[in-house]
C-alpha cells in the first residue's frame, strides 16, 4: 500500500525553529511507521521562497532575493540531517520544475473561466501576505501579526473559490477523516458557514517582482499561496509522472493550525477546479509555547534546532517533542520538561531496563540469548506475551491516528511491566537454586525477545536508540528488515543470538545551575501584572462536555470528570462539595486545554475546568463552573 505524506514547505523569511522541527519530526516519524507497517512510502518536504515577506527580508539583508533564499533555504537542508530526518524529495518553489508547474495549472484555470480580472479595495496585512476581512481583525488589528491591515486598492486577478464553496462542506461532512482532530474540521465548518470571498492570486509587479509571472499576464506575479500549495503535486511529477498516479490518491498533509485555512480551504477548492480529487488527510497540529509563553524573537526565546540536538541529543529530542505533545493542542517545551522526560523515561525507565537485562542474560546465559520454551511458560510469561500483542495492535492504531503521545504510552505501559517482571521474577535468585535453570532461562529469553520487539515499535521514533538496542542483542539483521507484524510473534525473535557490547542508552542529565535572566520587557510586565495579548493567546480556551464524572477516593473535595473536547481527557477537579456527580453529565464546561498535566490523588489531571466563586451567607463561598451555550460543540475555541 502506498502513503505519500508531506510537510508543509517553511517560509524562508526566517531561520529553522522549534515549531519546523516537530512538524518534520512528526512527518518523519509516521513515514517510518509506514514502513514498518510495510507501505510503499514517499516522504517531502521543501522550502516556500516567493512573495513580499522574502523581497522584504533579502533587503533587510543587503541580499538579492535568490541569493537570499538559496542561503536560508540551505539552513533549512542541513537541519534536517540534524534531527535525523530523512525525506524522499526537497522541493524548492524556484526549482524550474515547480514553476513549469504552477503555470501550467494556472493557465489551465484560466482557460476554463475560474480565474477573473476586476478591482478590489479592502485591507491587507503584510504579514500574511493577503486581504483580510473585518470578521477576521480583533481590535481593527491582524490577531496574528497585532498590526493595523493598510487600506489597499488595486487591480488584480481572482480565484473563482466561492463557486466551490457548497462542494467543500459537502465533502468535509461525508468525510468526517478529511481534517484532524476533529476540532479544527469544526473550524473550518464554522468559516464556511459565512459566504466564501473568491480568492485575490495575483500581484501587481509594480510593487513586486519576486514571484512566478502568470502566464497569461506577465505584468502580475502569483500570490504566494497559489504558488506554494502546488508543490504536493510538483514533487510527484503532476500529471504525467508514474509517481503521481500511485500517490496522489493516498495523500496526507502535515501542517501547525496557522495555515488552516489555505490548506482547508484555498487547496481544496484549487484540486476541484483542476478536475482533481483532493487530498485524503489534512493532520492539524498546535503550536509550541517556550517555558509557557510564545516563541518570538523580542522575547528572546526562540528555540533552534541545532541548539537542543547538541544539548541533549537527537533521540531525546525526538522523543520529547512526540511524547510531551498532544497531537492538535498546544504544548509548552521547557528545560525541565525535556529534563524529566530524559531522565525518567529514558534513562530510569528504558536505559535501566535493557542494560540490567542484558547484563543478566550475559552473566547467567554467557551471552546468548537462550531459545524460549513455550511449553515451560507460567501464567505472568503469557501475561507479558498477551500485553506485547496489545501493545502492537494498539501503537499502530494510535500512530495511524497522529496520536503519538498515546502510541508512545502504550509501548512505556509495557516498559513498565518488564520492569515489574524482572522484580517479580529475581534472575538473580533463580541463579542460585539449580532445579531453577530452566526457569531462569525462559526469564531471559522472554527478556531478551521483548526488548528486541521494543525496539522495532521504537524504529521510527528514536531510530538510532533503537538501532542501538538491536545492535547490542545481536539482532542487527533481523531489526534492519523488520515489520511490524513481528511484534508479538515470538517466532520472529532471532533465537540465540549472541549479545555484542551493552551501551549506555541514556545517560541521567542534570538540570544546569544558571539559568538566563529573562528579558527586561517580560520583568516589566509581570511587575505591572498586566498581561500583554501575546500572553492571552497562550491560554487555549475550548468547550468540553462531561461525559463521566464520578467522585475520587479519599477525597471529600475532588471529582473525576471524563470530557469529550472533542478527544477524550482527564481533568480533576475540586467541585465535589459543590455539584454531585450526576448533574454534571452532558454538561459543556469551559476547559484549559493547554495546561501542564499534574497528578492529583494518584490520578493524571490533563487540564482545568473554570470555575466562578460565589460568596454565601454565611461567609463560605461555592464555586460554579462556567457553563456554555448547549448548542456549542466540543472542541471549540473559545476567544
Amino acid at each position: 500500500m502506498p502513503t505519500y505524506i508531506t510537510t508543509p514547505i517553511y517560509y524562508v523569511n526566517a531561520q529553522p525553529h522549534l515549531g519546523h522541527a516537530y512538524t518534520t519530526i512528526i512527518t518523519d516519524t509516521y513515514s517510518r511507521f509506514r514502513r514498518l507497517a510495510g507501505d510503499t512510502v514517499r516522504f517531502q518536504t521543501g522550502t516556500d521562497e516567493h512573495g513580499e515577506k522574502i523581497a522584504e527580508a533579502a533587503a533587510k539583508a543587503d541580499s538579492s532575493p535568490r541569493a537570499y533564499v538559496d542561503t536560508i533555504a540551505a539552513l533549512f537542508q542541513e537541519t534536517w540531517p540534524l534531527l535525523n530526518v530523512q525525506p524522499d524529495y526537497i522541493i524548492r518553489t524556484t526549482d524550474a520544475n515547480h514553476v513549469e508547474t504552477v503555470q501550467r495549472i494556472l493557465d489551465q484555470v484560466h482557460r476554463q473561466g475560474d480565474i477573473y480580472f476586476s478591482e478590489y479595495a479592502g485591507l491587507y496585512c503584510r504579514g500574511c501576505e493577503r486581504f483580510l476581512t473585518d470578521k477576521e481583525l480583533v481590535e481593527g488589528k491582524c490577531p496574528d501579526h497585532l498590526v493595523e491591515p493598510e487600506p489597499i486598492a488595486e487591480q488584480n486577478y481572482f480565484f473563482r473559490m466561492s463557486k466551490y464553496q457548497d462542494w467543500l462542506i459537502d465533502h468535509i461532512k461525508k468525510h468526517p477523516e478529511f481534517i484532524t482532530p476533529e476540532r479544527y474540521r469544526n473550524e473550518v465548518l464554522a468559516f464556511l458557514d459565512e459566504p466564501l470571498e473568491d480568492l485575490c492570486i495575483s500581484r501587481p509587479t509594480s510593487r513586486l517582482t519576486w514571484g512566478i509571472p502568470l502566464p497569461f499576464d506577465r505584468n502580475f506575479v502569483t500570490y504566494v499561496w497559489f504558488d506554494a500549495l502546488i508543490n504536493y503535486l510538483t514533487g510527484i511529477g503532476y500529471p504525467d509522472d508514474p509517481l503521481f498516479t500511485e500517490y496522489w490518491p493516498v495523500a496526507e498533509h502535515v501542517i501547525a493550525k496557522d495555515i488552516l485555512k489555505p490548506h482547508a480551504i484555498y487547496w481544496p477548492t484549487m484540486l476541484k477546479s483542476m478536475g482533481l480529487e483532493p487530498f485524503r488527510r489534512l493532520h492539524v497540529h498546535g503550536y509550541w509555547n517556550v517555558d509557557s509563553t510564545k516563541m518570538s524573537k523580542s522575547l528572546g526565546n526562540v528555540i533552534r534546532p541545532r541548539e537542543l540536538v547538541e544539548e541533549y541529543g537527537v533521540d531525546p529530542v525526538r522523543y520529547f517533542l512526540l511524547r510531551e505533545m498532544s497531537f492538535g493542542l498546544d504544548a509548552s517545551f521547557s528545560s525541565d520538561a525535556i529534563l524529566a522526560r530524559q531522565n525518567a523515561d529514558l534513562a530510569n525507565d528504558l536505559g535501566n531496563l535493557f542494560s540490567r537485562s542484558l547484563t543478566m542474560i550475559g552473566k547467567y546465559a554467557q551471552g546468548r540469548l537462550p531459545r524460549l520454551g513455550t511449553d515451560l511458560l507460567q501464567e505472568g510469561d503469557r501475561e507479558l506475551q498477551e500485553a506485547l500483542q496489545h501493545m502492537a495492535t494498539e501503537y499502530a492504531a494510535e500512530m495511524n491516528a497522529f496520536r503519538f503521545h498515546k502510541a508512545l504510552q502504550k509501548v512505556w505501559e509495557v516498559i513498565s511491566l518488564l520492569n515489574r517482571y524482572i522484580v517479580v521474577n529475581a534472575p538473580w535468585e533463580l541463579a542460585k537454586e539449580p532445579h531453577q535453570q530452566a526457569r531462569l532461562q525462559t526469564v531471559l529469553a522472554l527478556l531478551g525477545g521483548s526488548l528486541w520487539m521494543i525496539a522495532v515499535v521504537l524504529k521510527p521514533v528514536m531510530p538510532e536508540t533503537a538501532e542501538k538496542m538491536a545492535r547490542a542483542l545481536g539482532m542487527e539483521e533481523a531489526f534492519s528488515s523488520a515489520t511490524l507484524d513481528k511484534v508479538g510473534n515470538w517466532e520472529a525473535v532471532p533465537p540465540e543470538a549472541t549479545l555484542a557490547e551493552v551501551p549506555q542508552l541514556f545517560p541521567r542529565m542534570e538540570k544546569k545551575k544558571e539559568a538566563a535572566a529573562p528579558p527586561q520587557g517580560t520583568k516589566k510586565a509581570a511587575a505591572s501584572g498586566l498581561i500583554d495579548f501575546a500572553q492571552f493567546k497562550a491560554l487555549e480556551l475550548r468547550v468540553a462536555q462531561v461525559k463521566a464524572a464520578q467522585a475520587v477516593k479519599k477525597s471529600d473535595r475532588l471529582l473525576k470528570l471524563t470530557l469529550n473536547a472533542p478527544e477524550e481527557r482527564t481533568v480533576v477537579a475540586g467541585i465535589a462539595q459543590s455539584y454531585t456527580p450526576e448533574e454534571l453529565i452532558d454538561k459543556k464546561v469551559v476547559l484549559v486545554a493547554n495546561l501542564q498535566p499534574a497528578k492529583l490523588m494518584g490520578i493524571v489531571s490533563e487540564g482545568m475546568v473554570l470555575a466562578a466563586k460565589e460568596p454565601l451567607e454565611d461567609g463560605t463561598e461555592r464555586l460554579r463552573l462556567l457553563f456554555v451555550d448547549p448548542a456549542m460543540s466540543p472542541g471549540s475555541t473559545i476567544s
